[in-house]
């Protein structure tokens, strides 16, 4: 009888494998002499893939900082809303809500707040609009201080959603969107389930893969190119006082920059959903991208927002280095023991169902063109309710910055110019700050400016406030050049804007020169006059 070899196994299923099964034997001992040789190099692959985890992850930290992050960006939110929402859509401004909601009404009938959901149906007037700004304002601050967390997380998404729909065309932004998604999971995180941190993982996926992919499905040259970022800083809609030295770095540190993006939007998202030391090199990543963006361009609190959900990409064992020890402390006896009740996880897998299948018909229409029938009745009321949405910022470069210059007269022979807060106008103006408000009336300017098709309806009701000198109007605005009366006529020239070169800013300060490429709106008066 063969004496039996010293790593063969004594008894069991591997035993009989061992002696009937031929050449089981001989396998075996080549994968556990390979084992022996690599033993260091397996353990270190072992490691990577738990990434160094001891035990299972936790995020109470981290639940724990993006409330309080999202809190102050909601309250920068409201308040960057209520300093402008009467001029945008009082019942003097811009577009009046309560001439939009009858309309609206009369169009969609008995059934027109279930598809355009805003509490606004109850009373649009000027008061209301304020009050739900402020009462934002309230809830952001008790959020950010963490008093009544959930019942706050639930108002403001109602309020905030409430005012989407209000605002017309000054409310949509893909920011907006991604505020109210955001805000809607953020309702589930006290619940403490894993599967809301997953789906903001989700999100951050969703986000920056559609980021890239719309960037080459729009094939645009300028991206199949990487010339993107040689056009981007000048012609972006609110530049920040960097993106001038951006502009002029050299090219070949542009189109580096450009193959970087494309990378971290289409390749490093894939790194979410690997191990815990590979989903951090995605959250890192994100995150300098979000801040390269945030330091060359004014996007009020979409970076922010950005970086806040990426926050889900760690855990508390890789942020404590950065929390005062006190607060880990805190959070770290307040989770001990804490079992996440069943109801909170049911809670959170319907949650987890309800996006997901809406997600997988957003993807299906994108890639394919083709609608599910089957979702359909899903879409009419999940869609309203904006809980999840697609996003693709910067998918076709312009490559030319076009600035309306609107201007007053009292004789159309002497025009004055009306200065906006934030675009550009003077030449010698250096590019402002707004971080993290948003002027939506000058964001609007830099898409009429561009709009291939026509003048927007909205820019003959502007013309029209200017020529009435409504205050709530011209308080959008840096400079009314008539305090006293309102001109008589108004009109709005269209020119190309570019940064000055090194030499012209350094002998005469200037940050713009432009070119007057003709009229965007001819000179009007009031009716009547």
């Amino acid at each position: 009888m063969s004496r039996r070899p010293d790593n063969a196994p004594a008894f069991g299923p591997s035993a009989r494998l061992w002696r009937r099964v031929p050449g089981f034997a001989r396998i075996a001992g080549y994968i556990s002499a390979f084992i022996s040789r690599h033993r260091g190099v397996l353990a270190w692959t072992g490691r990577l893939w738990r990434g160094g985890e001891r035990e299972p992850p936790r995020y109470e930290l981290t639940r724990w900082l993006f409330l309080r992050l999202f809190g102050l960006i909601c309250l920068s939110a409201f308040i960057s809303l209520g300093v402008q929402i009467i001029g945008l859509i009082g019942g003097d401004g811009i577009l009046p809500l309560d001439r939009f909601l009858e309309n609206t009404g009369g169009h969609l009938g008995a059934g027109a707040w279930l598809k355009l959901p805003t509490l606004f149906w109850l009373h649009p007037g000027d008061q209301a609009l304020f009050g739900t700004c402020m009462a934002g304002s309230v809830f952001a601050l008790l959020l950010t201080l963490n008093v009544l967390p959930r019942t706050s997380l639930l108002m403001l998404y109602l309020l905030f959603l409430s005012l989407f729909y209000a605002g017309q065309t000054f409310m949509v932004f893909q920011w907006d969107l991604l505020l109210l998604e955001v805000g809607f999971l953020a309702m589930f995180l006290p619940g403490r389930s894993a599967i809301i941190v997953w789906l903001y993982r989700w999100l951050a996926f969703r986000f920056m893969f559609l980021s890239g992919v719309v960037k080459i499905a729009s094939r645009d040259p300028s991206w199949d190119k990487l010339t993107a970022l040689t056009y981007h800083f000048e012609t972006q809609p609110l530049p920040t006082p960097l993106a001038w030295f951006a502009h002029h770095l050299p090219e070949p540190v542009l189109v580096s920059l450009a193959g970087a993006t494309l990378v971290i939007e289409l390749v490093i998202p894939f790194l979410i959903f690997l191990p815990r030391k590979l989903r951090h090199v995605a959250g890192f990543c994100f995150i300098a991208l979000q801040a390269g963006i945030l330091l060359t361009g004014n996007y009020n609190f979409f970076n922010l927002l950005t970086i806040a959900f990426c926050l889900f990409l760690f855990d508390d064992a890789a942020l404590r280095r950065l929390t005062p020890a006190p607060l880990v402390r805190q959070l770290d006896r307040a989770g001990t023991g804490v079992q996440v009740p069943v109801v909170n996880t049911l809670v959170a897998a319907f949650v987890a169902a309800l996006i997901l299948t809406v997600n997988y018909g957003q993807f299906r229409k994108i890639f394919t063109g083709a609608q599910s029938a089957l979702l359909t009745p899903l879409y009419e009321i999940v869609i309203p309710l904006r809980v999840t949405s697609i996003y693709g910022p910067f998918a076709v470069m312009t490559t030319r910055r076009i600035e309306i210059i609107v201007e007053g007269s009292a004789d159309k022979k002497d025009w004055k110019p009306y200065e906006f807060r934030y675009k550009p106008g003077d030449l010698y103006r250096r590019p402002p700050w707004n971080i993290p408000h948003q002027p939506r009336l000058d964001w609007q300017m830099w898409f009429a400016a561009h709009d291939a098709r026509d003048r927007p309806p909205w820019f003959g009701r502007l013309l029209q406030r200017l020529l009435e000198g409504e205050e709530s109007v011209t308080a959008l605005l840096l400079h009314n050049p008539f305090p006293e009366a309102p001109p008589r006529y108004v009109r709005a020239l269209a020119y190309h804007y570019r940064f000055t070169d090194k030499t012209l800013r350094a002998t005469t300060g200037q940050w713009w020169q432009r070119e007057l490429i003709g009229i965007y709106y001819p000179a009007v008066e009031l009716s009547g006059d």
